[in-house]
């Protein structure tokens, strides 16, 4: 009889699977530590886990050990059988096996409920499932690590032990993805990012990065390209204050539905707020006059920086920080001109993605719950971008529910070297803040008229895109954005006059090099300069000096054997001009 074949791209499949391996690595627990008190198993992006209340403190040794008894529950091939109880069944059926956990899920749940429950052997657990239909169908899974979980993520409640695994439909698929993380180890951007002394970021501020002299190149050059980019595309840059009063973010909507991710001072006996976002500081900036309708479009770009208060928990490197720069732009426009506004914004952020070797994708995320507005304003928008999208033919795929609270938007998840994806660029239609502000324009007829906003970031956050280019290029920068692009080492510190010229001649193209004419084995400087991840590294000895040359070779494509100084030179200013990759 032929395998049922198991569509893993399909996300309901995907879950549907790790769910039901959650619930073998449950049971295989309770067979090893019969006490142990089950909490929550869910299905997540990569795998799945299960939050655990017992006494033994779980090692690496016995989740093997967990692992081999998942193995029999999956030899056993035991049949996933749903059933039901009143609520009131339900809560003494867990109290009975000891579940406090289970208990009290039960309890939060209405009177009237019907509680489901899924049997396989003789282990059975509260879930709604879906799942498999046997646990035979699971074939290759891994458990990953142990972490503290409180329950029900309060830390007033007590900590249980959350055990990490992951499940694939075939165990080649599974050695791929433990290859892909071990890859992405060796990528990490806060490794990468202290090998390169790029970054760091200190006890005595969690969360806020300081960037050192090699970092603040990559930061300069990201900051110098936006802005050369944007003034080809009519931006005008303006910048706006870090602190704000109270009413401004009542105004913008963010004090009610943002304000527990907010900082707050006092000046003078008045409230103010440090900013989360740019864009009241733009309201601001655009009602400083009074504008006609053939002014517009109006696009106004910053490098606002923001800070937001995320739990310490979070915090992650760059990726996840509590202070960032948005590379922001806001664009002021007639109800007419939306379509070519999103149009042009998107091609922007293609143009962008594409310089960095990117592929992405877009998702179209509509009206949230917690939001502002009429219905018929949230459905103009949402045909606006679909529109928009449509219009460039460009695929999306519709997150419904994720937009943001003034508006919906389409955001960029794009794909990095080794296949994971970071959402970036975002592109969200705002109706809401032209309102709350009171922004007004002079029409053809001479009525005033409410404009239409974009809100857009293309790198989001240049923390965290310096972060993921640090990770998707493994530190290997492209040569325009490397902090150091030219290291020439010395055979032998006779050679160093002629190290000294050639260095001049590379600085006298603006490119940034560093010499090491020390005394010390040529071997151990190539080691150094290899593990700092130089662009290219220059070997100097008698023959060099002699015909004027350098030996030459490049992180990415190795040696590129001996080559005449202006060569050398020419070449690396086309590649910094073309931004090559």
């Amino acid at each position: 009889m032929a395998k049922e074949k198991i569509n893993f791209e399909d996300e309901q499949v995907r879950l549907k699977y790790r769910h039901t391996a959650s619930h073998i690595m449950a049971q295989a627990i309770k067979q090893i530590w019969p006490d142990a008190k089950l909490a929550i198993g869910p299905a997540i992006d990569n795998g799945f886990y299960y939050d655990i209340d017992m006494e033994h403190k779980l090692s690496d040794q016995d989740l093997l050990k967990i692992q081999k008894e998942m193995k029999k529950v999956i030899n056993a091939n035991y049949k996933l059988e749903r059933f039901e109880l009143p609520r009131g069944e339900a809560l003494a059926y867990m109290a009975e096996r000891n579940e406090d956990y289970k208990v009290e899920l039960i309890n939060d749940l209405p009177e009237d409920s019907v509680i489901s429950f899924y049997k396989q052997g003789d282990f059975v657990d509260l879930c709604a499932g879906p799942h498999m239909d046997s646990t035979g169908q699971i074939k290759a899974v891994k458990l990953m690590s142990v972490a503290g979980a409180y329950w029900r993520g309060d830390e007033h409640n007590k900590m249980l032990q959350r055990i990490y695994g992951t499940a694939f439909p075939t165990q080649e698929e599974l050695d791929a993805y433990i290859a892909r993380l071990e890859e992405a180890k060796k990528r990490d951007h806060r490794k990468i990012g202290k090998e390169m002394d790029l970054f760091a970021i200190f006890e005595e501020g969690p969360g806020f990065p300081f960037f050192m002299p090699k970092g603040m190149i990559i930061r300069n050059e990201l900051e110098n390209f936006w802005r050369e980019e944007h003034r080809k595309r009519g931006y005008e840059e303006i910048k706006t204050p870090l602190i704000l009063n109270e009413q401004l973010w009542r105004t913008s909507g963010h004090w009610d539905h943002y304000k527990d991710n907010m900082y707050f001072t006092k000046i003078d006996g008045a409230d103010y707020a440090i900013k989360p976002m740019n864009c009241p500081g733009s309201m601001l900036c655009y009602k400083r006059k009074m504008w006609s309708y053939r002014d517009f479009p109006i696009r106004m770009g910053e490098l606002g920086q923001v800070h937001r208060h995320e739990l310490s928990g979070a915090l992650h490197g760059l990726m996840r920080v509590r202070t960032f720069t948005q590379d922001d732009a806001h664009i002021f426009m007639l109800p007419e001109q939306i379509k070519n506004e999103i149009v042009g914004v998107v091609r922007f952020i293609d143009d962008v993605y594409k310089m960095f070797g990117f592929k992405y994708h877009i998702e179209l995320s509509t009206r949230p719950e917690d939001s502002m507005g009429s219905d018929e304003e949230w459905n103009t928008a949402e045909s606006a971008l679909r529109e928009a999208m449509e219009e460039i033919g460009v695929p999306f795929v519709v997150n419904e529910g994720d937009g943001a609270f003034y508006g919906p938007k389409l955001d960029f998840h794009l794909e990095d070297s080794i296949g994971r994806t970071w959402q970036c660029g975002t592109i969200q239609l705002d109706m809401q803040m032209p309102q709350r502000f009171d922004l007004t324009y002079v029409g053809s007829d001479n009525e005033k008229h409410r404009p239409i906003m974009i809100h857009r970031v293309i790198f989001g956050s240049i923390e965290r895109f310096i972060g993921i280019l640090t990770e998707h290029f493994a530190g290997k920068f492209p040569l325009w954005l490397a902090p150091v692009q030219v290291k020439l080492l010395t055979v032998a510190e006779t050679f160093g006059d002629y190290a000294k010229e050639v260095a001049e001649k590379l600085e006298a193209e603006g490119i940034r090099v560093e010499l090491d004419i020390r005394n010390e084995k040529i071997g151990y400087k190539l080691r150094e300069a290899r593990n700092e991840r130089v662009s290219y590294i220059c070997v100097i000895g008698e023959k060099e000096a002699n015909a004027n040359t350098v030996t030459v070779r490049s992180n990415k494509v190795g040696e590129l054997g001996e080559m005449p100084v202006d060569e050398f030179v020419a070449k690396l200013v086309e590649e910094i001009k073309t931004k090559a990759v």
